[in-house]
């Protein structure tokens, strides 16, 4: 389809013939990230670009109380796209559309449980102090597991390591079948979903398929349609993948590292000609220094499970330590090197997030996190070159005022309630439903290693790093 504007042109491209769409699916994300959604018949596609369509609010995690369920979905047609792969019904063959919506309550405002729409209110405040866009590119890494059973097991298909190919990674053509598929949904803009490249990643049996940078709520819409067909390829092949932080217990996990400048038009305000800076303007230093003294805070929402923080600990190419680096991967932030004349490329990535988080709530809250120290010019000192800091001593660490990030989600729950940032960039109805959401997580997950260590005559922390069965019960089926 050629570039989307507005409803009539989404009207126009479903209604026409040769385009074979007979349903539209409407898309959103509850607070955890999980995509939720429902089909509507074409016909019914001008109503609910004009009204919206009824949902039950009570029903989704994070929107409002039972007593309170109506909603509105309503679909932004900007975002519409077409499904990559025909269905078939009689023998005939036909296309889904797709598009992301707005919840929305009965009166028209928009609904506080809506992470879509924290995710603008953060866009717009970067737009006040003067900057066009706020550009992220994540590398959203995955794991490939059997199924069994119709259940996925937990173990390698392949004993490929970084860059592998041939018979060390017999899945790289599943991996082009989803670069295929996204770039086929590129249609709506004129600017196509491209993907940088693909690979197999460090572990056996671990993926990544980079995406080229985008406008941060198009690329949460993107990031939601990577990991489905990212899925849904890899069932048609009886595959199983998973986004799941740490699936394997001593390898490395997957982690959804995430590049991100800010714009005016068509200048990049995070470059710099100096080389002293690493080629960073001070804007970007700011945000950078943001970032750093807000990252633990809201680490909760980063790396949002428990098992995330199986992920986060030293060695693993974790990124655990406060510091900025430029080919350092145990560093939090790195600095992709510099190339003269591509300014444009300039950036910095944040290595703490994983793939299993909310990207709508993870890229509002870095920004807000930037902002913040770009408002009240933070300043950062906490450049070390290439040194790793995984052989640094304790002592060392503390006598540079390195920091590191939060052990568990427990800790980083516990900051991000006194997280004055979180609180206001989510506001307080969403922001007190995830608070109470990773409480009852917190609380299962207690309970379920309680019982299990007193029949097993084992002690908690033992399961410090290890994988639980109720990591792989609870997390794996869903991420």
């Amino acid at each position: 389809m050629a570039e989307t504007k507005n409803a009539k042109d989404v009207l126009e491209f479903v209604n026409g013939e040769k385009n074979r769409i007979e349903f539209v699916q409407l898309l959103c994300a509850d607070i955890l990230g999980d995509i939720r959604g429902f089909t509507i018949p074409k016909a019914h596609l001008k109503s609910a670009l004009e009204d919206g369509k009824g949902i039950d609010g009570s029903s989704l995690e994070g929107l409002v109380r039972i007593e309170e369920s109506d909603l509105v979905l309503k679909p932004d047609p900007a975002t519409f796209r077409v499904w990559p792969w025909d269905f078939q019904f009689d023998g005939t063959n036909y296309r889904v559309g797709l598009m992301f919506g707005d919840i929305l309550n009965p009166d028209g405002s928009h609904n506080a449980g809506d992470t879509r729409f924290v995710l603008k209110n953060v866009l717009g405040k970067a737009r006040k102090m003067g900057f066009s866009d706020f550009f992220v590119g994540p590398e959203l890494e995955f794991f490939i597991f059997p199924m069994k059973d119709g259940k996925p097991v937990p173990k390698p298909v392949d004993n490929g390591s970084y860059f592998s190919m041939g018979g060390s990674d017999p899945h790289s053509s599943l991996r082009m079948s989803i670069q295929l598929a996204l770039s086929r949904m590129g249609i709506e803009t004129g600017n196509p979903i491209e993907t940088n490249y693909d690979h197999h990643e460090v572990a056996p049996g671990q993926h990544e398929i980079d995406l080229q940078h985008l406008n941060a709520l198009e690329m949460a819409d993107v990031a939601m349609i990577h990991k489905f067909i990212t899925k849904e390829i890899a069932r048609k092949e009886g595959l199983y993948a998973t986004f799941m932080p740490k699936p394997i217990f001593g390898e490395n996990g997957s982690g959804m590292h995430v590049h991100q400048s800010l714009w005016k038009g068509n200048t990049n305000k995070f470059f710099s000609n100096d080389e002293n800076q690493h080629h960073l303007s001070d804007t970007a230093l700011h945000y950078v220094a943001g970032l750093f003294r807000h990252v633990n805070d809201i680490s909760a929402v980063l790396c949002q499970w428990i098992n995330s923080y199986k992920r986060l600990v030293p060695g693993y190419e974790a990124p655990v330590y406060h510091a900025i680096g430029t080919r350092n991967r145990s560093a939090l932030i790195r600095v992709p090197e510099y190339e003269p004349g591509k300014e444009h490329a300039t950036r910095i990535e944040l290595r703490c997030p994983d793939p299993a988080c909310n990207p709508y709530l993870a890229f509002a809250l870095m920004l807000a996190a930037g902002l913040d120290g770009i408002e009240k010019k933070m300043p950062h000192n906490k450049f070390i070159g290439n040194e790793s800091m995984y052989d640094l001593t304790e002592k060392q660490l503390k006598s540079r005022g390195i920091k590191t990030l939060p052990g568990s989600l427990a800790e980083a729950l516990e900051l991000f309630k006194n997280s004055k940032l979180a609180r206001k960039t989510m506001g307080e109805h969403l922001f007190s439903k995830f608070v109470e959401n990773k409480e009852k997580e917190l609380k299962d997950y207690s309970a379920w290693l309680s019982n299990y260590c007193a029949n097993n005559k084992a002690r908690p922390e033992d399961f410090r790093l290890k994988i639980t069965g109720y990591e792989y019960e609870h997390y794996l089926p869903r991420l």
